[in-house]
């Protein structure tokens, strides 16, 4: 005959653990199970989340997507078509001084993430040009800076995370406001 235990013990259930889909034999060229890609990367759209790391085994696999933000046209573009006017008759042109050379074309706009200068946001996030309201800015346009100084501040989810200037130089330009939400890799200053 077995011996019954003599207290009683409670059986508890496993804390749920969320389980990752197993990679499956099939794999592309690389080495990759690309179905689990395309189902991790349905969860990023599904979530609107812009990096995943799922760890299984031997296997370690981070998707990451970066947004951009495109213009997008009008849903309703209507396109009215019409004949051109007939030119009024002009009464022949009198000699007269010879016109204005034509003014420099303006320059064209200058993509500041692509400036050597650029110091770029690590995060997403609101950015503060000082430490707080009544504390005087971290740096203002013509500041020389020094490595590794502090510039400005990104906060994200209720941390102030400090901003550091990438080298030695002086501040040409702040591209962002005081309290403005920042998005990753946006330029943030120019430091030449």
């Amino acid at each position: 005959m077995s011996k019954k235990p003599s207290r009683s013990v409670a059986k508890r259930k496993p804390a749920r653990v969320p389980q990752v889909r197993a990679p499956k034999a099939k794999k592309s060229k690389s080495g990759v199970d690309a179905e689990l890609v395309r189902d991790l990367a349905k969860v990023l759209d599904d979530t609107g989340l812009t990096e995943i790391e799922v760890e299984y085994g031997e296997l370690r696999l981070r998707l990451a997507r970066t947004l951009v933000m495109a213009h997008q046209p009008p849903a309703h573009t209507h396109v009215v078509h019409s004949a051109p006017a007939p030119a009024p008759a002009l009464p022949p042109p009198v000699a007269a001084a010879p016109a204005p050379a034509p003014a420099a074309p303006p320059a064209a706009p200058v993509d500041a993430s692509s400036h050597p200068g650029a110091v770029l946001s690590p995060m997403v996030g609101t950015a503060y040009l000082a430490a707080n309201e009544d504390a005087p800015a971290f740096v203002k346009v013509g500041d020389r800076v020094s490595k590794g100084q502090t510039i400005l501040l990104v906060e994200a989810m209720k941390t102030f995370n400090q901003i550091h200037a990438p080298n030695d130089g002086v501040v040409k330009q702040i591209l962002v406001g005081n309290a403005d939400p920042v998005e990753f890799n946006q330029p943030l200053m120019i430091i030449e």
